[in-house]
């Protein structure tokens, strides 16, 4: 029955990526096909047009190669979303460069996000590194002194006792609130913008990390201490292992808060990055470039989360699938 159950889903899933190909292929011809709008001219039409064509052709040819292939049930998964991008985007072709029914620029086409990533790449891609180079500065200075802090805060009482008020004063004030004082005290606009990231990174890497220390069984230090085991033993083969599930909590919440405080930095200070370009886009109405950076920004976050997840999965074996992204 189970196998029946199984047999007849991947059935269900193969009809839905067959769907999804037809769909692609159709978004593909009602691009390509129907004019634009009298009075626009989208150079990228007929590249767009192809590119959903040939999308269409590959889900097409996995539709029909799925039950030889053994590789394919990953893609029948992606299936439904797949359906749903192409209907998506066959909506947003025809109400804006087909019937006209948003106004521009605020609603630009597929196409104009297209020709802005093909025209404007050398400007997105320095936007990309600059903004990667200090987010990459503040995020691992961030990470560092956090983790150590934390460590010290969870093993010494001492060094709680003259942190943790520091800490409980300073740490919940949002780090944006700091960017009058960072650039005028820091020498350099990119130096402020590190220590901002780094400060809202810091914080929750810090108090997770306490909280993962103070939280090790008290059972793991006696064993530990009678087998022979020294204070920096303790410390870095038992304390900080068992600490790791709640100092990646600490990581995950810290590159959330650097994303948030890269993108202001690079708004109000730096001049150079995918913020800087957001604005310089937003100053001009160039809505269609506005949208890429966006869009660039998001793949560009959810895939350095990813890599993250996969080092936590890689580290943490134990705990494999236990938090999803």
């Amino acid at each position: 029955m189970m196998a029946l159950a199984q047999c007849q889903s991947s059935m269900r899933r193969a009809w839905i990526l067959g769907m999804a190909a037809a769909v692609w292929l159709g978004v593909a011809v009602l691009t390509g096909v129907w004019s634009d709008q009298p009075g626009t001219d989208w150079s990228y039409t007929g590249d767009l047009a192809a590119a959903f064509g040939a999308l269409g052709a590959v889900l097409a040819f996995a539709t029909l190669a799925s039950p030889w292939f053994g590789c394919l049930p990953r893609m029948q998964r992606l299936a439904p979303w797949m359906l749903a991008l192409a209907l998506l985007l066959g909506a947003w072709e025809t109400v804006t460069a087909k019937l006209g029914l948003l106004p521009m620029p605020f609603f630009p086409p597929p196409q104009a996000l297209l020709e802005v990533i093909v025209d404007d790449r050398v400007r997105l891609v320095e936007g990309v590194l600059a903004s990667l180079r200090l987010l990459a500065g503040g995020y691992f200075l961030g990470a560092v002194l956090g983790f150590v802090i934390g460590v010290a805060i969870g093993w010494s009482s001492a060094v709680g006792y003259w942190i943790h008020p520091v800490l409980r004063l300073v740490g919940p004030l949002p780090a944006t609130a700091w960017l009058p004082l960072a650039f005028f005290v820091f020498p350099s606009s990119h130096s402020a913008s590190t220590f901002l990231i780094a400060l809202a990174t810091g914080f929750p890497v810090t108090v997770l990390t306490w909280s993962g220390v103070a939280g090790v069984s008290k059972a793991y230090y006696d064993i530990a201490r009678t087998l022979g085991a020294n204070q920096s033993f303790l410390i870095l083969k038992v304390t900080i292992p068992a600490a790791m599930p709640h100092v990646f909590v600490g990581l995950f919440m810290g590159l959330g808060n650097s994303f948030a405080v890269l993108v202001i930095a690079e708004m109000l200070g730096v001049k150079a990055g995918l913020g800087w370009y957001l604005q310089w886009a937003q100053g001009w109405a160039a809505y269609a470039n506005m949208y890429a950076a966006l869009l660039i920004m998001a793949l560009i976050f959810s895939g350095l989360i990813t890599l993250l997840f996969r080092l936590r999965d890689r580290l943490l074996a134990w705990q494999k699938g236990l938090v999803r992204w």
